[in-house]
């Protein structure tokens, strides 16, 4: 037992130098690195099909992750009724600081068994010329044309990427990459259904609508950390709201907003003043604005020269179900009541400027109007409540979460679940290794030691001496058990010792 007492007190030892020299030695740019992009924890991990053929058929109100190559075209199957209405969405993911063209991006459309299109959307990164989250959405809609993607059958929800890849702003949209341009972007995709609602309402968007611009939000903010993801924005109320560390050149920070149905909703988006650095870069931040279905509402760019400057989305109509029927794209997409998302993004540009340095961002939001009743759906949404507005939601914009938290294998991105699989190693339920523990927890941390921060390097610390206690704790039980006779069962806080 001494001996054993020694080697752990040796391992404890050995545990703390790798911690003051980790942390002594890491490198400054990994703490200053943009977040990457979170993905939902519970996303499933799929791979897209090159042929409808072989197509993986997506469950409504799921979440799925996946990954594109460059020019690749890639399949996903849809089984529909002839009742609700559908929308799949793909976030493509560029690696943080990736090369890109502001033509380049993706598009996704969903198609029936004939290959004829019900609806399509390209996104792309656009002005700003940086790498980040870009999101398109399709859908197949009852009612909306009279002989096509009206039956029940399979669909087929196609994502395509698109653009030159060369980091040009002339590059075709094509879909053609240059050989030797092979970097994957992830993928998450979306999928949600709408019911049908009760016959004899309108089929005609509203005609009159309050566009005059509001009074802007005044008053002291409150502090508010943006999330790195659709599944991690930050809940935001009317108010005025400061991010708690700012946001750096090319990240983006997602936020969200309850919007009830009547309700109108306003943002601005501000970056702040510096004196760190000079010029002048165009297109410098876009607030991007996404439906509770992940569609593209409105954007707004600001141009950045060192001084404060502001950015507003353009007056929109009160959500109501019959904007549908808009042929403005702005008014069609304030179509739901639920979450609306706000995405921001600050360019990789601004960072040869300004540095690499947080920058202040405070946004302003306003909702005007009281709560109306919905259109009366005949039947849930999947998923459950995405196209309404409860009490919790708006607690929750009142009282704020942070956007980022730590799944099961200690990832802020979701990265430790690529292929679905538990962190456990696809351990079930029942399987007895849902978590990982012990000793398999320990060497994690130690092998992970060299790529993170100091905060959990201290956590490193802590779960070796913890370890070490542990062991000490066994020692004595096991010291104990051998003063008792046959058949006497050792029981402590924990429950009986097993075998190893």
């Amino acid at each position: 037992m001494g001996r054993r007492t020694v080697r752990w007190r040796a391992a404890a030892a050995a545990g703390a130098a790798l911690y003051v020299t980790t942390a002594l030695s890491a490198p400054a740019t990994a703490a200053d690195a943009p977040t990457p992009y979170s993905y939902a924890e519970d996303a499933t991990g799929v791979e897209g099909s090159t042929s409808s053929t072989g197509a993986i058929r997506l469950a409504p109100g799921k979440t799925y992750r996946s990954s594109i190559g460059p020019g690749a075209k890639l399949y996903y199957r849809l089984d529909l009724d002839a009742v609700a209405n559908a929308y799949a969405s793909a976030t493509a993911v560029p690696a943080v600081g990736a090369t890109v063209a502001s033509s380049d991006g993706v598009r996704v459309s969903v198609e029936d068994s004939d290959g004829r299109r019900c609806s399509y959307e390209t996104a792309r990164f656009g002005a700003t010329r940086s790498a980040h989250p870009v999101t398109a959405l399709a859908s197949r809609e009852i009612g909306t044309d009279e002989y096509m993607c009206q039956a029940s059958g399979a669909y087929y929800l196609v994502v395509q990427r698109v653009g030159s890849g060369t980091g040009s702003t002339s590059g075709s949209s094509s879909g053609s990459v240059p050989e030797g341009s092979s970097e994957e972007w992830g993928l998450e995709l979306g999928y949600a259904s709408e019911p049908a609602v009760e016959k004899g309402g309108s089929t005609s968007a509203p005609e009159n609508w309050n566009s005059a611009p509001p009074e802007a939000v005044q008053g002291d903010p409150e502090r508010r950390r943006g999330g790195s993801g659709f599944a991690t924005a930050s809940p935001l109320a009317q108010g005025v709201w400061q991010d708690e560390t700012g946001i750096k050149a090319g990240e983006t920070l997602f936020y969200k907003v309850p919007v009830d149905w009547g309700q109108q909703l306003y943002a601005t988006a501000e970056l702040g003043s510096t004196t760190g650095g000079d010029g002048f870069v165009g297109n410098a931040l876009a607030m991007s604005l996404y439906n509770p279905a992940r569609g593209f509402v409105d954007d707004a760019l600001i141009s950045y020269g060192g001084d404060q400057r502001s950015a507003d989305l353009d007056p929109l109509p009160p959500v109501a179900y019959d904007n549908r029927f808009s042929f403005d794209g702005e008014a069609s997409g304030m179509r739901f009541a639920g979450w609306y998302y706000l995405a921001v993004h600050l360019g990789t540009p601004v960072a040869a400027r300004y540095g690499d340095e947080p920058m202040g961002l405070t946004l302003r939001v306003r909702v005007r109007g009281q709560a109306q009743d919905g259109p009366g759906y005949l039947g849930a949404a999947a998923p459950s409540g995405v196209f309404e507005v409860t009490d919790e939601d708006q607690e929750a914009a009142e009282n704020g979460t942070t956007g980022d938290t730590l799944d099961d294998a200690g990832d802020t991105d979701g990265e430790g679940d690529v292929d679905g699989e538990a962190a456990s190693g696809g351990g079930g339920e029942d399987s007895g290794n849902s978590t990982v523990t012990g000793d398999k927890r320990l060497a994690m941390t130690a092998v992970a030691a060299g790529g993170i921060g100091t905060g959990s390097l201290l956590v490193l610390g802590l779960l070796m001496w913890t370890l070490v206690a542990r062991r000490r704790a066994a020692g004595a039980g096991r010291a104990g058990r051998a003063g008792r006779g046959p058949g006497t069962a050792s029981r402590g806080r924990h429950g009986p010792s097993r075998g190893r």
